[in-house]
């Protein structure tokens, strides 16, 4: 389940991109210099449309002067991304809030947990696919507001005679921290994998499938071949020596054996 570590996270991801703006600084020295322009600055930020970004520039011709636009539209990964942390964010909320409060519920049955399996594994792929949208996004928007390129747009400094120079860069710490909050963020998810899967039950129900059983063998109904339910070969009329307990017998003087039922023992008291 989705942790408070993923909102913390999530927040970074999408706070240090929405929140950014930035500008650079740029001169433009004419043969004329009542003509130059040495302070021409150009602010641009989230969502990165900057096509819609403009800046006077002078033409080095009669004072006069030319509106360029930077190049390039990059809103839609940035707005990807930021959007993609928002809703984990509020996902992560959530997640917490049944955590503290409503957990003894969602473990009464594995359909809470599944559910939460697929949310989670969705969150991890679009943090993925977000993140790597948003590092390539970014590559182009350092390249579109480098002051290098965009002097290349400025009609006045294709000609020898005049002088254009960087005066100041951009600052785009906080969306290189964003891009690796997005990453981070695609390892906390997929992380989290492992620990809801645990909980969907379908872990035991997969290695109950390759267990070996433990369920002992039935006995068998007769012993009868072979078992020790057959009958003593030995007794019966085969042969075998069946005493009979109820005859009574004993020696007579002669050292004779006396068989019989009514037969008196012997007395040897006149012998003494």
């Amino acid at each position: 389940m989705a942790g408070g570590e993923n909102a913390i996270f999530a927040i970074f991801a999408f706070s240090t991109c929405g929140s950014y703006s930035g500008m650079f600084k740029m001169s433009v020295e004419c043969k004329n210099r009542s003509e130059s322009d040495l302070g021409i600055e150009v602010e641009f930020e989230y969502p990165f449309r900057l096509h819609q970004v403009y800046f006077d520039a002078p033409t080095c011709k009669g004072g006069n002067s030319e509106r360029l636009f930077l190049v390039g539209d990059y809103s839609s990964s940035a707005e990807f991304f930021v959007t993609i942390g928002v809703f984990s964010f509020l996902y992560s909320m959530a997640a917490l809030s049944v955590y503290c409060f409503v957990l003894e519920k969602y473990r009464e049955n594995s359909k809470g947990p599944q559910i939460d399996f697929v949310v989670t594994a969705v969150f991890a792929f679009m943090w993925l696919v977000s993140s790597c949208a948003w590092a390539k996004g970014l590559s182009d928007v350092k390249t579109a507001t480098d002051p290098d390129e965009v002097i290349n747009l400025v009609t006045a400094c294709d000609e020898q005679e005049n002088r254009c120079r960087e005066v100041y860069e951009p600052k785009v710490s906080g969306l290189n921290t964003s891009v690796a909050f997005g990453f981070i963020n695609v390892i906390l998810w997929i992380g989290n994998l492992w620990f809801v899967f645990k909980e969907t039950g379908w872990l035991a129900a997969f290695a109950g499938t390759y267990a070996p059983s433990q369920e002992k063998q039935p006995a068998p109904d007769s012993f009868a071949q072979g078992g020790y339910g057959q009958q003593d070969p030995y007794a019966g009329s085969q042969g075998g020596y069946q005493p009979d307990y109820g005859q009574q017998g004993g020696y007579n003087e002669d050292g004779g054996y006396s068989q019989g039922y009514e037969q008196q023992p012997t007395s040897y008291s006149n012998q003494m």
